[in-house]
């Protein structure tokens, strides 16, 4: 199959999120008390200082937006279909059709993820923004190269949440994965609490790890943590990290193949 008929997955992943009105309400509720929940306990936790780390609570506040609800999207999805197609034996379909079901993953979360993004992220950044206000970019390099950085977070945790989900083809179930990664994506990734407010030890170990650059480096980089020297450097680790898991990925599902042909006879 050619590589344009993928974008059909993405149109139709993201126009099948439209029959669920009552679900995209719920998600921007949800969305929206979870955002605050997070900025009332950094309010909290910058009382009475102007700053921590060289961090002030403005850029607190804007990190935990781009930390959370605009990078850090809901892998449980991908995972759980990837375990349910396992247990049915829904996924021998793909073992059919010319194209890689990893591509065809991609493909469709990544409409499900830009519905997110318009429908939920959106208005949650827009009443964020006017109740207690959100700051731009640093400087424009941060704000043009946010932008690539943003990509490179997708397609990683993409391929981390989807080499957990092929593990299903070997445990059969999904539970197990889709918890596990939730726990070492909270510790580190920084979606929760920042590398730079962590012990310099523990800091140091996950900076050169694949989960900082979900959520940590492209916030960084948008508040300007990071200069350019810096910024370019961390980026070239990252998509080196990027190259490993997606040649990782690549070899895993044509082990899962494999593996199906010879669960199937």
């Amino acid at each position: 199959m050619r590589l344009a008929a993928y974008p059909a997955f993405t149109a139709t992943a993201f126009q099948a999120r439209l029959a669920y009105r009552n679900q995209v309400w719920a998600s921007v509720f949800g969305e929206l008390v979870a955002t605050f929940a997070y900025i009332a306990v950094w309010t909290a936790a910058f009382a009475g200082a102007g700053s921590a780390a060289g961090i002030t609570l403005p850029e607190m506040i804007t990190y935990v937006l781009i930390a959370g609800p605009l990078l850090h999207w809901r892998t449980d999805r991908m995972i759980n279909e990837v375990g349910e197609s396992v247990r049915t034996g829904d996924v021998t379909v793909f073992l059919l059709k010319p194209l890689q079901y990893p591509g065809f993953l991609a493909a469709s979360h990544f409409g499900q993820y830009a519905f997110d993004q318009l429908v939920v992220t959106l208005p949650v950044a827009i009443i964020v923004g006017l109740i207690v206000g959100l700051l731009p970019p640093a400087s424009l390099f941060h704000g043009l190269m946010f932008l690539p950085y943003a990509v490179l977070s997708w397609l990683m945790l993409f391929c981390l949440a989807c080499l957990a989900g092929l593990l299903a083809f070997w445990l059969m179930t999904v539970f197990a994965l889709e918890w596990f990664l939730k726990g070492i994506m909270a510790l580190a990734s920084g979606a929760i609490v920042p590398l730079w407010f962590m012990p310099s030890a523990l800091a140091n170990v996950l900076g050169y790890l694949p989960f900082a650059w979900v959520s940590y480096y492209p916030s960084a980089v948008y508040l300007g943590k990071l200069g350019v020297a810096e910024s370019w450097f961390h980026f070239g680790i990252g998509f080196a990290w990027l190259l490993v898991l997606g040649s990782f990925l690549g070899w895993l599902w044509a082990r899962a193949r494999h593996r199906l042909v010879v669960q199937g006879g």
